[in-house]
């Protein structure tokens, strides 16, 4: 009986995360298609503020029960597709998304709790996270700048000292 390699079992196990990054990649790709439907899921709830059904009877501050799944899709669908973005996100700056997202959860909370004040109070709890997150945020890409600049501000002065066409100069923007 051959006994398998080290190096096969490697490319196995390389399959099979490949596998199921793919697998996972398409349920995301799915999750991201089915939202316009479920955006306008809301133009299935009745037009009362009681929505009785066989199962349950249920009532609403709200004027009606349309308006209540309008106002929770148009918070629920972004605050979805925000919370998306930034846990595929890999780029430096994706913490910058958590502002969009308290502003969406804020604004989501109120919707499920019927509030009166929709849209209004939730930058007053807003503002300490942005406090928080903008100046961090900076701080990071000033230092990754600073990283950069160090490195190539030696060619980027070599470059400037160059004689060049504008012809080249052109070319070199589109490189």
């Amino acid at each position: 009986m051959d006994k398998p390699n080290n190096k096969s079992t490697k490319h196995l196990n390389l399959y099979a995360k490949g596998k199921s990054k793919l697998y996972l990649g398409g349920f995301i790709v799915f999750l991201i298609a089915l939202t316009p439907i479920l955006f306008y899921s809301y133009e299935s709830f009745p037009d009362s503020q009681i929505w009785e059904t066989p199962f349950f009877t249920l009532e609403t501050s709200f004027p009606d029960w349309y308006s209540f799944a309008w106002y929770f899709t148009g918070k629920a669908i972004p605050l979805f597709l925000l919370l998306l973005w930034f846990f595929t996100c890999k780029h430096w700056w994706h913490w910058i998304i958590l502002v969009p997202i308290s502003m969406y959860s804020f604004q989501l909370w109120a919707v499920i709790n019927e509030s009166n004040d929709l849209d209004e109070i939730e930058l007053i709890y807003i503002l300490p996270l942005m406090m928080v997150l903008v100046p961090f945020v900076y701080l990071i890409r000033a230092q990754l700048f600073n990283k950069l600049v160090d490195k190539d501000l030696k060619s980027f002065e070599k470059d400037l000292l160059q004689k060049k066409s504008i012809w080249q100069q052109i070319r070199d923007l589109f490189r």
